[in-house]
Protein backbone atom coordinates (compact mmCIF):
# COMPACT_ATOMS: atom_id res chain seq x y z
CA UNK A 1 0.00 0.00 0.00
CA UNK A 2 0.88 3.50 -0.62
CA UNK A 3 0.27 6.93 0.91
CA UNK A 4 -1.83 7.77 -2.52
CA UNK A 5 -3.82 4.44 -1.87
CA UNK A 6 -4.19 5.62 1.46
CA UNK A 7 -5.46 8.85 1.25
CA UNK A 8 -7.95 7.81 -1.22
CA UNK A 9 -9.28 5.50 1.14
CA UNK A 10 -9.18 8.25 4.01
CA UNK A 11 -11.38 10.43 2.48
CA UNK A 12 -14.12 8.23 0.75
CA UNK A 13 -14.56 6.97 4.14
CA UNK A 14 -14.96 10.66 5.16
CA UNK A 15 -16.38 12.01 2.47
CA UNK A 16 -19.01 8.46 1.39
CA UNK A 17 -18.54 9.33 -1.47
CA UNK A 18 -16.06 8.58 -4.80
CA UNK A 19 -16.91 11.52 -6.49
CA UNK A 20 -16.39 14.33 -3.70
CA UNK A 21 -13.18 12.43 -2.47
CA UNK A 22 -12.01 13.09 -6.22
CA UNK A 23 -13.04 16.92 -6.06
CA UNK A 24 -10.89 17.17 -2.48
CA UNK A 25 -7.81 15.31 -3.77
CA UNK A 26 -8.04 17.06 -6.98
CA UNK A 27 -8.94 13.60 -8.62
CA UNK A 28 -10.87 12.03 -10.65
CA UNK A 29 -13.55 9.70 -9.58
CA UNK A 30 -12.42 7.03 -11.91
CA UNK A 31 -8.65 7.35 -10.32
CA UNK A 32 -10.14 7.19 -7.04
CA UNK A 33 -11.57 4.12 -7.52
CA UNK A 34 -8.51 2.72 -9.19
CA UNK A 35 -6.47 3.70 -5.85
CA UNK A 36 -9.19 1.93 -3.68
CA UNK A 37 -9.78 -1.32 -6.20
CA UNK A 38 -5.54 -1.46 -6.14
CA UNK A 39 -5.61 -1.44 -2.47
CA UNK A 40 -8.61 -4.00 -2.14
CA UNK A 41 -6.49 -6.23 -4.42
CA UNK A 42 -3.01 -5.93 -2.56
CA UNK A 43 -4.64 -6.62 0.60
CA UNK A 44 -6.90 -9.45 -0.36
CA UNK A 45 -10.00 -8.25 1.38
CA UNK A 46 -12.84 -5.53 0.78
CA UNK A 47 -12.45 -2.77 2.35
CA UNK A 48 -15.82 0.27 0.75
CA UNK A 49 -19.05 -1.26 0.30
CA UNK A 50 -21.06 0.42 -1.80
CA UNK A 51 -24.86 -0.01 -2.40
CA UNK A 52 -27.59 2.06 -4.66
CA UNK A 53 -28.13 4.36 -1.41
CA UNK A 54 -24.54 4.45 0.90
CA UNK A 55 -21.23 3.80 0.83
CA UNK A 56 -19.35 2.81 3.44
CA UNK A 57 -16.25 1.02 5.28
CA UNK A 58 -16.70 -2.58 6.01
CA UNK A 59 -15.49 -3.99 8.96
CA UNK A 60 -11.90 -4.30 7.48
CA UNK A 61 -12.12 -0.95 6.15
CA UNK A 62 -12.74 0.13 9.80
CA UNK A 63 -9.96 -1.49 10.97
CA UNK A 64 -7.97 -0.19 8.09
CA UNK A 65 -9.10 3.50 8.59
CA UNK A 66 -8.05 4.02 12.09
CA UNK A 67 -4.30 3.03 10.83
CA UNK A 68 -4.35 4.59 7.71
CA UNK A 69 -5.55 8.24 9.80
CA UNK A 70 -1.97 7.61 12.27
CA UNK A 71 0.02 6.55 8.78
CA UNK A 72 -0.95 9.98 6.91
CA UNK A 73 -1.58 12.34 10.55
CA UNK A 74 2.38 10.50 10.73
CA UNK A 75 3.39 12.02 7.54
CA UNK A 76 2.31 15.49 7.98
CA UNK A 77 3.93 15.63 11.56
CA UNK A 78 7.47 14.69 9.97
CA UNK A 79 6.65 17.14 6.94
CA UNK A 80 6.36 20.03 9.44
CA UNK A 81 8.79 18.57 11.44
CA UNK A 82 11.38 18.47 8.84
CA UNK A 83 10.39 22.16 7.33
CA UNK A 84 10.51 23.60 10.62
CA UNK A 85 14.11 22.62 11.20
CA UNK A 86 14.96 23.60 7.67
CA UNK A 87 13.71 27.19 8.58
CA UNK A 88 15.39 27.59 11.77
CA UNK A 89 19.04 27.29 10.34
CA UNK A 90 20.55 26.04 13.86
CA UNK A 91 22.45 23.09 14.82
CA UNK A 92 25.95 21.82 14.60
CA UNK A 93 28.15 21.17 11.71
CA UNK A 94 31.06 18.80 11.51
CA UNK A 95 33.83 19.89 9.50
CA UNK A 96 37.04 17.93 9.10
CA UNK A 97 40.01 20.51 7.49
CA UNK A 98 43.53 19.85 6.73
CA UNK A 99 46.18 22.40 7.96
CA UNK A 100 46.39 25.05 5.55
CA UNK A 101 42.50 25.33 4.58
CA UNK A 102 41.74 24.81 8.43
CA UNK A 103 44.26 27.76 9.77
CA UNK A 104 43.83 30.06 7.10
CA UNK A 105 40.99 29.84 5.06
CA UNK A 106 38.40 28.49 6.97
CA UNK A 107 38.37 31.16 9.78
CA UNK A 108 37.05 34.21 7.57
CA UNK A 109 35.26 31.53 5.67
CA UNK A 110 33.02 30.93 9.06
CA UNK A 111 32.69 34.27 10.60
CA UNK A 112 31.03 35.87 7.24
CA UNK A 113 29.17 32.81 7.07
CA UNK A 114 27.61 33.25 10.68
CA UNK A 115 26.88 36.84 10.19
CA UNK A 116 23.97 35.52 8.20
CA UNK A 117 23.53 31.98 10.35
CA UNK A 118 24.61 33.37 13.59
CA UNK A 119 22.54 30.17 15.46
CA UNK A 120 25.01 27.27 13.74
CA UNK A 121 27.75 26.37 15.39
CA UNK A 122 30.92 24.46 13.84
CA UNK A 123 32.79 21.67 15.09
CA UNK A 124 35.81 21.39 13.49
CA UNK A 125 37.97 18.51 13.37
CA UNK A 126 41.96 19.49 12.31
CA UNK A 127 43.91 16.73 10.44
CA UNK A 128 45.88 15.96 6.88
CA UNK A 129 44.19 15.64 3.64
CA UNK A 130 43.95 12.13 3.63
CA UNK A 131 42.30 12.40 7.20
CA UNK A 132 39.81 14.27 5.69
CA UNK A 133 38.75 11.87 3.23
CA UNK A 134 38.71 9.04 5.64
CA UNK A 135 36.55 10.97 8.06
CA UNK A 136 34.13 12.22 5.25
CA UNK A 137 34.28 8.28 3.51
CA UNK A 138 33.06 7.25 7.50
CA UNK A 139 30.83 9.95 8.05
CA UNK A 140 32.02 11.07 11.00
CA UNK A 141 32.13 14.41 8.88
CA UNK A 142 29.91 16.08 7.06
CA UNK A 143 31.68 18.60 4.60
CA UNK A 144 35.95 18.60 4.44
CA UNK A 145 38.75 20.69 3.10
CA UNK A 146 41.60 18.95 1.70
CA UNK A 147 44.65 20.59 0.45
CA UNK A 148 45.01 18.50 -2.45
CA UNK A 149 43.02 15.91 -4.60
CA UNK A 150 43.51 12.42 -2.83
CA UNK A 151 40.56 10.71 -4.73
CA UNK A 152 37.88 8.60 -3.39
CA UNK A 153 35.18 7.44 -5.29
CA UNK A 154 32.57 8.02 -2.68
CA UNK A 155 33.34 11.27 -2.48
CA UNK A 156 32.27 14.54 -4.38
CA UNK A 157 35.37 17.50 -5.06
CA UNK A 158 34.73 20.58 -5.78
CA UNK A 159 37.82 23.26 -5.88
CA UNK A 160 37.53 26.10 -3.50
CA UNK A 161 40.06 28.53 -3.56
CA UNK A 162 43.56 28.92 -5.24
CA UNK A 163 46.89 28.55 -2.84
CA UNK A 164 49.91 29.49 -3.50
CA UNK A 165 53.33 27.30 -2.31
CA UNK A 166 56.23 28.94 -1.81
CA UNK A 167 59.90 27.90 -0.46
CA UNK A 168 60.53 29.58 3.12
CA UNK A 169 64.27 30.32 4.48
CA UNK A 170 66.05 31.98 7.29
CA UNK A 171 66.47 35.84 6.69
CA UNK A 172 70.32 34.94 6.35
CA UNK A 173 72.90 36.77 4.19
CA UNK A 174 73.33 33.13 1.96
CA UNK A 175 69.33 33.15 1.24
CA UNK A 176 69.23 37.05 1.00
CA UNK A 177 71.50 36.87 -2.45
CA UNK A 178 67.96 35.30 -4.01
CA UNK A 179 65.71 38.43 -3.02
CA UNK A 180 64.21 39.47 -6.79
CA UNK A 181 65.80 36.37 -8.91
CA UNK A 182 64.08 33.63 -7.03
CA UNK A 183 65.00 30.45 -5.33
CA UNK A 184 66.93 28.16 -7.47
CA UNK A 185 65.54 24.54 -7.49
CA UNK A 186 68.81 22.42 -7.28
CA UNK A 187 70.16 24.42 -4.33
CA UNK A 188 66.79 22.74 -2.59
CA UNK A 189 68.90 19.64 -2.75
CA UNK A 190 71.66 20.88 -0.91
CA UNK A 191 69.46 22.10 2.45
CA UNK A 192 68.22 20.52 5.31
CA UNK A 193 64.57 20.27 4.19
CA UNK A 194 61.51 19.89 6.59
CA UNK A 195 58.36 18.28 5.48
CA UNK A 196 55.21 17.94 6.17
CA UNK A 197 54.28 14.20 6.93
CA UNK A 198 53.12 11.91 4.37
CA UNK A 199 49.59 12.59 4.52
CA UNK A 200 49.72 16.35 3.50
CA UNK A 201 48.52 17.84 0.85
CA UNK A 202 51.32 20.68 0.89
CA UNK A 203 53.66 18.01 1.09
CA UNK A 204 51.76 15.74 -2.30
CA UNK A 205 51.73 19.28 -4.11
CA UNK A 206 55.09 19.71 -3.46
CA UNK A 207 56.47 16.66 -4.42
CA UNK A 208 54.16 16.91 -7.48
CA UNK A 209 55.76 20.48 -8.42
CA UNK A 210 59.35 19.57 -7.55
CA UNK A 211 59.08 16.43 -10.05
CA UNK A 212 57.16 19.24 -12.80
CA UNK A 213 60.76 21.34 -12.22
CA UNK A 214 63.21 18.20 -12.43
CA UNK A 215 64.09 17.59 -9.00
CA UNK A 216 62.98 14.06 -7.76
CA UNK A 217 61.92 14.16 -4.43
CA UNK A 218 64.02 11.32 -3.12
CA UNK A 219 66.79 13.22 -3.33
CA UNK A 220 65.71 16.05 -0.38
CA UNK A 221 67.48 16.15 2.22
CA UNK A 222 64.93 15.32 4.53
CA UNK A 223 65.80 16.51 8.32
CA UNK A 224 62.80 15.86 10.01
CA UNK A 225 58.58 15.09 9.29
CA UNK A 226 56.29 17.45 11.40
CA UNK A 227 52.46 17.34 11.14
CA UNK A 228 52.15 20.88 11.63
CA UNK A 229 52.95 24.34 9.59
CA UNK A 230 53.39 26.13 12.94
CA UNK A 231 56.49 24.03 14.24
CA UNK A 232 57.99 23.81 10.58
CA UNK A 233 58.03 27.47 10.59
CA UNK A 234 59.59 27.68 13.74
CA UNK A 235 62.08 25.72 13.10
CA UNK A 236 62.85 27.43 9.87
CA UNK A 237 63.23 30.77 11.71
CA UNK A 238 65.60 29.08 13.67
CA UNK A 239 67.77 28.15 11.30
CA UNK A 240 67.12 24.23 11.21
CA UNK A 241 66.84 24.34 7.22
CA UNK A 242 64.11 25.39 4.36
CA UNK A 243 60.79 24.20 3.47
CA UNK A 244 58.00 24.82 0.80
CA UNK A 245 54.91 26.22 2.56
CA UNK A 246 51.72 27.91 1.58
CA UNK A 247 52.05 31.26 1.15
CA UNK A 248 49.28 32.67 3.39
CA UNK A 249 50.94 30.68 6.24
CA UNK A 250 53.95 32.60 6.19
CA UNK A 251 53.24 36.45 5.25
CA UNK A 252 53.28 37.65 8.86
CA UNK A 253 57.02 36.25 9.13
CA UNK A 254 58.10 38.12 6.13
CA UNK A 255 56.68 41.01 6.09
CA UNK A 256 58.10 41.32 9.92
CA UNK A 257 61.52 40.00 8.48
CA UNK A 258 61.73 36.69 10.44
CA UNK A 259 62.22 34.38 7.38
CA UNK A 260 62.20 35.07 3.39
CA UNK A 261 59.70 33.60 1.19
CA UNK A 262 60.93 32.75 -2.52
CA UNK A 263 58.94 31.06 -5.26
CA UNK A 264 61.47 28.32 -7.56
CA UNK A 265 63.22 30.28 -10.12
CA UNK A 266 60.15 32.78 -10.30
CA UNK A 267 58.05 29.93 -11.02
CA UNK A 268 54.57 30.67 -9.28
CA UNK A 269 53.83 27.38 -7.63
CA UNK A 270 49.81 27.23 -7.56
CA UNK A 271 47.35 24.66 -5.97
CA UNK A 272 43.66 23.82 -5.63
CA UNK A 273 41.78 23.69 -2.56
CA UNK A 274 39.35 21.12 -2.25
CA UNK A 275 35.90 20.94 -0.34
CA UNK A 276 34.68 17.59 -0.15
CA UNK A 277 31.68 15.85 0.97
CA UNK A 278 30.21 12.20 0.80
CA UNK A 279 28.47 11.14 -2.90
CA UNK A 280 25.87 9.49 -1.31
CA UNK A 281 25.46 10.77 1.67
CA UNK A 282 22.07 13.37 2.49
CA UNK A 283 23.76 16.70 4.13
CA UNK A 284 21.56 18.03 6.84
CA UNK A 285 19.74 21.50 5.19
CA UNK A 286 22.22 23.30 7.83
CA UNK A 287 25.01 21.37 5.86
CA UNK A 288 23.70 21.73 2.51
CA UNK A 289 23.44 25.16 3.04
CA UNK A 290 27.11 25.84 4.12
CA UNK A 291 28.52 23.49 1.59
CA UNK A 292 26.67 25.80 -1.34
CA UNK A 293 28.22 28.88 0.96
CA UNK A 294 31.45 27.31 0.72
CA UNK A 295 31.53 26.43 -2.74
CA UNK A 296 31.62 29.99 -3.94
CA UNK A 297 32.82 32.24 -1.00
CA UNK A 298 36.89 32.95 -2.40
CA UNK A 299 35.36 32.70 -5.96
CA UNK A 300 33.57 36.13 -5.27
Amino acid sequence: MDIKQLEAFVCVVDTSSFSRAGRLLHLTQPTVSTHIASLERELGIKLIVRTTKEIYPSDAGKLLYDYAREILALRERAYQAIRTFSQEMRGKITVAASTIPGQYFLPQMLQSFRETYPDIQFDIQLTDSAGVVERIVARTAQVGFSGTLIHSPKCIYHPFADDRLVVITPNQPRFQQHQGKGFPIRRILDEPFISREAGSGTRRETEAFLRELGVEPAGLRTAVEVQSTETIKEMVRQGKGVAVVSKSACQEDCQSGRMLAFDFDNVTLRRKLYLIRHKNHILSPIAQTFYEFAKTYYQK
